[in-house]
């Protein structure tokens, strides 16, 4: 069960852009930024940026006029025929953006029937991915994508994935102790990163940030050889900042 935790800065974010997308779908003709603001009472200092978003995401176009009509992303997640691999491919191309813009491979995940899934990651050269030494199901405990879901569980659900999947020491950093972990996990603000530094690989750090969506609980991460270690603070900043685009995907 997933915890009712503050709104992130990107929770906020993708609620105010669900309610353009609304307005925007049912106006056929398109809708003016004007009416915008006026119907979704958002400031012109926070309805430009997010339809700047919405514009490169491909979530809305802009008419001539300079009136917002839906665009392709929302046409293809908001149908329900193959919506899975539209989902998919947007992710991607999302996450290879972020990749590209913040110098790090980035990941997403969900923590579906009781374990923990990476279902997209974008890398490259100059952003190589960690190696997945221990199957990232059973090291929950050692990786940051892994603390950042269990963050968002209550405790019974927290108790129950670790009873199932033993705290194994993977380095010598890696937190074994379940009440160290439990505290720690309580203690987590949903609007700060979880940091992983080698716990989970030694010479890899990783953060993460929750990208929740309804009851499906999610975590957007990122991970830097050790050399780039003094990036890592930044670099997860700047994926909490971004994070709305892959949230807003979920929640269409």
């Amino acid at each position: 069960m997933a915890l009712q935790q503050e709104p992130t800065t990107a929770h906020r974010s993708v609620q105010h852009a669900l309610r353009v997308l609304e307005l925007v779908a049912r106006r056929s003709g398109g809708v003016g930024e004007d009416d915008l603001a006026r119907h979704t009472a958002l400031p012109p200092a926070r309805l430009a940026p997010l339809l700047r978003m919405l514009l490169r995401e491909g979530y809305v176009e802009q008419l001539s006029d300079g009136a917002y009509v839906a665009g392709a992303s929302l046409a293809r997640l908001g149908s329900a025929h193959d919506r899975d691999r539209a989902l998919r491919a947007k992710l991607q191309h999302t996450l290879g953006g972020l990749r590209d813009s913040i110098g790090a491979a980035v990941y997403v995940s969900r923590y579906v029937d009781g374990e923990i899934r990476v279902v997209g990651c974008a890398d490259g050269p100059g952003a190589p991915k960690v190696n997945e030494w221990v199957d990232f199901r059973v090291a929950g405990h050692a990786c940051a994508v892994g603390k950042s879901l269990l963050a968002q569980l209550d405790v019974a659900a927290r108790r129950d994935h670790l009873a199932r999947h033993k705290m194994a020491r993977l380095t010598s950093r890696t937190i074994t102790n379940e009440r160290v972990l439990l505290t720690r996990l309580a203690a987590q603000a949903p609007t700060v990163p979880v940091l992983d530094l080698q716990e989970y690989a030694v010479g890899t750090v990783c953060a993460a940030v929750p990208v929740t969506a309804g009851s499906a609980v999610g975590a957007l991460a990122l991970s830097l050889p050790v050399r780039h270690a003094h990036r890592l603070r930044e670099a997860a900043e700047s994926l909490n900042r971004r994070a709305a685009p892959v949230l807003l995907s979920l929640a269409i």
